[in-house]
């Protein structure tokens, strides 16, 4: 995977072929860490994620269950940390037996838990939706910083 990455995208079905997009270069026990506000595309891009892995059950936002499992290729953890406390109500949950499962975890609210986060998670951060409410900007990178090189309009 390329450690940055900047994409554009007008509509939510390119949000989730970026999603789609990025499942080909994943491997199980990654975790996907998403940032942006209420309403930025976060459960449209893990749609497309879940679609790359192979997953076809329909994909829906786990704000009041916390994590929604779907069986795949690989198979796909969808947390909401939203609601969480904090990092402890983390481990609560069974957060590191979600970890062991050889599955790729994918985190909405991410902020919410960050320093339960090793350096080598997948940050992606979705911005937009304010001049115009279908164009989000996506900014891929490995760990918690990176920059962004503009790689292309999607």
């Amino acid at each position: 995977m390329p450690e940055n990455k900047c994409l554009v995208s007008g509509c939510e079905a390119l949000t989730e072929l970026a999603g789609e997009e990025l499942a080909k270069e994943l491997r199980p026990g990654d975790v996907v860490a998403l940032f942006g506000g209420m309403g930025a595309g976060k459960t449209a891009f893990v749609r497309g994620l879940a679609r790359g892995l192979g997953i076809s059950a329909p994909v829906t936002s786990p704000t009041y269950t916390v994590v929604n499992e779907y069986a795949g290729d690989v198979p796909l953890f969808h947390f909401d940390m939203y609601r969480l406390g904090g990092e402890d109500e983390l481990f609560d949950i069974g957060w590191e037996d979600y970890l062991s499962r050889g599955g790729v975890c994918a985190v909405e609210w991410s902020e919410n838990i960050l320093p339960a986060l090793d350096s080598g998670y997948v940050r992606v951060e979705l911005r937009g939706g304010f001049e115009d409410p279908e164009r989000r900007e996506i900014y891929i990178s490995r760990g918690p910083d990176g920059g962004c090189t503009k790689e292309g309009e999607q």
